[in-house]
């Protein structure tokens, strides 16, 4: 599994990445966490609020940052 999120490195981007690699470790998933900062790149998956949450590709939220217990379930429904 391969999670994006994307931002510019604002405050809710960070606490975003910081959500994901939580979730993330306690689902003890083998999933690859990426951060895209390059604005372009965020543009490309036609979003208009950062942060957002790419999962293998596709976007499946953007504009809020949800906890890690709504991650841990968004996730779960993708394995």
């Amino acid at each position: 599994m391969k999670i994006k999120v994307l931002g510019t490195g604002c405050a809710k981007c960070k606490k975003l990445e910081s959500n994901v690699k939580q979730a993330v470790d306690e689902l003890q998933l083998d999933a690859e966490v990426l951060k895209e900062e390059d604005i372009m790149k965020i543009m490309g998956y036609g979003i208009s609020l950062t942060p957002g949450l790419v999962v293998d590709e596709k976007v499946v939220m953007n504009g809020r940052v949800p906890t890690v217990s709504q991650i841990k379930e968004l996730l779960s429904e993708k394995t």
